[in-house]
């Protein structure tokens, strides 16, 4: 979207404190919204016949490179903001291997180009605009390019869409044809419409007065055959990557960034991914990032995190587990212990060494924390669990 580019721990103290978990009563109970189990809703069967149909046809619509695109993408926050040098590489790495590739050739010229696109993933250069800095890292907002170049009144528009309570932003750009893949465009109007006013409110830029630096050029490196994947590159040398399908990974990670209908969206999940989730399933090495559950914290964050309530959980061969958690200024809560496999899908797992840690030391906690951990779904990018007391998780693996 060139307009948004445009405009085993060393010495211990001797010090500890004992906190066994198993016999904590908090001041708040966990409790949310979304209640204290996971109980899959029964859905008629047309329905799940329905979504699963769907789902299968835009498997099928990507190919085996628009795919690898897809899984480089899984797990980035922030459409790229919060991307690390490995993820920024892999996603690289795919956008290039697609732009060597034959997608639709003179894609300006294709009709597959027009409609409304949602930006998935941005480089941010130093160059980006107030807008792009402002909104499209923020996964709460939904982001969209909208292309309409058949018409009396050619234009490209970016939209954010802060929710469907509030309303949205929208940018627009007059468009031109410059060749076959670029499109010439230059900003001219911008409105929030909010849903709570019967009018539009305009956004406060000049843009007849800003003269070329309204002006820009967006450059489509490759735009799928099927017309659901785009890759444009700007003229201030940002990289977008656009879609009109979403595969349902995608589709689980936008309902928790947005935090609508978040258990919908997982029971959807699974429902879609029965060929994956009646196979017996392993806990896949790794550092999982925890980043969302069905019940909110308690007032004791050591609980929250001796229980796996926020921060990573790092697999390990040999059935070792630890959990990590990021306190302030370069302090961190650990706690290592032991998983094994204990039925279908199924680990029962004991941590009990525990210690808060700073550099190379560390304040020892006698905690114990223990439990069963089911595996509902996954995969090298994502994972779905029922963990401490049976509250659901889901993971992005970041390692």
């Amino acid at each position: 979207m060139a307009a948004l580019e445009s405009a085993n721990f060393a010495p211990r103290f001797s010090s500890h404190f004992t906190l066994n978990t198993n016999r904590i009563h908090p001041r708040k109970r966990l409790s949310s919204k979304f209640g204290e189990k996971f109980n899959r809703k029964t859905l008629k069967c047309s329905l799940v016949e329905k979504q699963k149909q769907g789902d299968k046809e835009v498997s099928r619509v990507f190919t085996k490179e628009e795919n690898g695109l897809i899984d480089a993408l899984i797990g980035i926050q922030g459409r790229g903001r919060s991307a690390s040098p490995q993820q920024l590489q892999e996603v690289e790495r795919a956008v290039q291997i697609l732009e060597g590739l034959k997608g639709t050739s003179d894609p300006t010229s294709s009709s597959l180009i027009e409609g409304r696109w949602q930006l998935m993933f941005t480089t941010r250069p130093g160059t980006a605009s107030p807008i792009q800095r402002t909104f499209v890292g923020v996964d709460s907002f939904s982001v969209f390019q909208e292309v309409y170049l058949r018409t009396d009144d050619p234009r490209v528009s970016n939209v954010v869409k802060f929710s469907d309570a509030i309303g949205e932003l929208k940018v627009e750009a007059v468009a031109s044809i410059k060749d076959g893949k670029r499109i010439l465009f230059q900003f001219d109007r911008a409105a929030f419409s909010f849903n709570f006013l019967p009018f539009k409110v305009p956004y406060p830029v000049p843009f007849r007065l800003l003269g070329d630096e309204a002006k820009g050029w967006l450059d489509t490196t490759y735009l799928s055959q099927s017309g659901n994947i785009r890759i444009s590159r700007g003229n201030k040398g940002t990289t977008f990557v656009l879609q009109k399908e979403t595969e349902s990974r995608q589709r689980l990670l936008s309902a928790i960034s947005t935090g609508r209908e978040v258990r919908e969206a997982i029971d959807e999940f699974v429902s879609l991914n029965q060929d994956v989730v009646k196979n017996e399933l392993e806990l896949l090495e790794g550092e999982w990032e925890m980043i969302w559950s069905s019940q909110v914290e308690t007032d004791s964050w050591i609980e929250n995190a001796a229980n796996g309530l926020m921060g990573k959980q790092i697999v390990k061969p040999n059935g070792d587990l630890k959990f990590v958690v990021d306190i302030f200024f370069g302090f961190k809560f650990s706690m290592t212990g032991k998983y094994a496999r204990s039925g279908f899908n199924t680990y029962d797992v004991s941590m009990d060494d525990a210690a808060i840690v700073a550099g190379p030391y560390g304040l020892p906690a006698e905690m114990e924390s223990k439990f069963t951990l089911e595996l509902l779904y996954t995969d090298d990018k994502i994972r779905i669990i029922r963990g401490y007391n049976k509250i659901l998780f889901v993971h992005i693996r970041v390692k």
